[in-house]
C-alpha cells in the first residue's frame, strides 16, 4: 500500500499562490507516477498536473504557465506551485499515485485524502 498525505491547502485572494506538498510513504517503490487532481463541487475530478519517474511532465490546458509540478525524491514528496490563483481554481486537491500491481503492467491508484484551495476575495 502507498499512502499519500497532501498539505498546503488554505483560502487565497485572486492573483495569489499556494504550494500544495504530498508525502509518499510506504510500499512507495515502483510508483510510475505521481499527480495532482481537483474536484469541484458538481464537477468531475481533473487532472491538474502529472510527473512521471522520469521527471517528464504534463498539465491540464488551464494550469499551463501558472503552476508547477515538481518533485524532491529524497522526501518522497510531491509539490504543486500554483501562481496567478483564480477563482475557479477552487477545489479539493487530490494527490494521487500510480504503481503497477504486482507481477503485472495493470496501474492501482493511489489518493490522498484531498486539501481544500479556495480562491476569492
Amino acid at each position: 500500500q502507498v499512502q499519500l498525505v497532501e498539505s498546503g491547502g488554505g483560502l487565497v485572494q485572486p492573483g495569489g499562490s499556494l504550494r500544495l506538498s504530498c508525502a509518499a510513504s510506504g510500499f512507495i517503490s515502483g510508483i510510475n507516477a505521481m499527480g495532482w487532481y481537483r474536484q469541484a463541487p458538481g464537477r468531475q475530478r481533473e487532472l491538474v498536473a502529472r510527473i512521471d519517474s522520469g521527471g517528464s511532465t504534463n498539465y491540464a490546458d488551464s494550469a499551463k504557465g501558472r503552476f508547477t509540478i515538481s518533485r524532491d525524491i529524497a522526501k518522497n514528496t510531491v509539490y504543486l506551485q500554483m501562481n496567478s490563483l483564480k477563482p475557479e481554481d477552487t477545489a479539493v486537491y487530490y494527490c494521487n499515485a500510480q504503481k503497477p500491481r504486482r507481477g503485472t503492467s495493470i496501474l492501482s491508484d493511489y489518493w490522498g485524502q484531498g486539501t481544500q484551495v479556495t480562491v476569492s476575495s
